[in-house]
């Protein structure tokens, strides 16, 4: 399913979470002005290479370069299907978790989404680029804050869509075993200069979103069950699909 709506509203506007959305937007914009031959070699010097991050991962300029990474695209479905998931899951956990906490899962998420992909293949040669580590991050913080709460979305059918509602356990659950089904699968295969996609970033993040938002939910006390479900529901009339 391809989720278009959560029935979860929040408390305060998701600054941060649109502040990232609108930064990476931005620095997409930037990337179209920029000759692609040149902007190949961009993706080489200021992101993840795996190959090269090997040899030096502690340094200023490795770290510097996974942070770049998180913000660069390699095209408009790319970011664009980032950006719905990032809009989509973020503001929930930014609200529930506060600006430190979010930005923190966030990053910790990209990072430990790209070592997770270097060291599956570490000979690469492909720059990686792209949020989706991170924002896979926020989608198992997500699953464990909210696996209860409504997800509509879109089934495609060939020709023909169908509207579909499912338990955000079910959407971002199944959204995992797909990374992970694929991640194996692609295991000792060679994608060449083309690259590919990055599944097992995918799947490192989202565990340590799992692990990062089921640690803060021990340590910091969380609302009763029944003010959490009259906080997500009292307004959920609004939300039509």
């Amino acid at each position: 399913m391809l989720p278009l709506k959560d029935l979860n509203p929040t408390r305060r506007i998701p600054v941060i979470t649109y502040a990232l959305i609108v930064i990476n937007v931005l620095v997409f914009i930037w990337e179209q002005t920029i000759p692609l031959n040149e902007l190949e070699g961009i993706f080489m010097r200021l992101s993840v290479v795996p190959t090269f991050a090997i040899q030096d991962p502690l340094s200023l300029d490795t770290f510097l370069d996974f942070i770049r990474s998180m913000f660069f695209h390699g095209g408009w479905a790319h970011l664009l299907g980032n950006m719905l998931y990032l809009w989509l899951f973020g503001d929930n956990l930014e609200d529930r978790m506060g600006v430190v906490l979010y930005l923190f899962l966030y990053f910790l998420g990209g990072l430990v989404a790209s070592f997770a992909q270097i060291i599956v293949n570490p000979n690469s040669l492909v720059p990686m680029i792209g949020a989706s580590g991170a924002i896979a991050g926020v989608l198992g913080g997500y699953l464990i804050l909210f696996p209860g709460v409504r997800v509509r979305g879109i089934i495609p059918l060939g020709f023909f869509v169908r509207a579909a509602e499912w338990p955000a356990w079910a959407v971002l659950g199944l959204w995992f075993v797909i990374q992970l089904f694929n991640g194996v699968v692609a295991l000792g295969v060679q994608t060449g200069a083309t690259g590919g996609i990055a599944f097992f970033a995918h799947i490192g993040g989202f565990i340590t979103g799992l692990v990062l938002t089921w640690i803060f939910m021990k340590l910091v006390p969380q609302p009763p069950v029944e003010d959490r479900q009259e906080v997500l529901y009292e307004r959920a009339q609004r939300y039509r699909f």
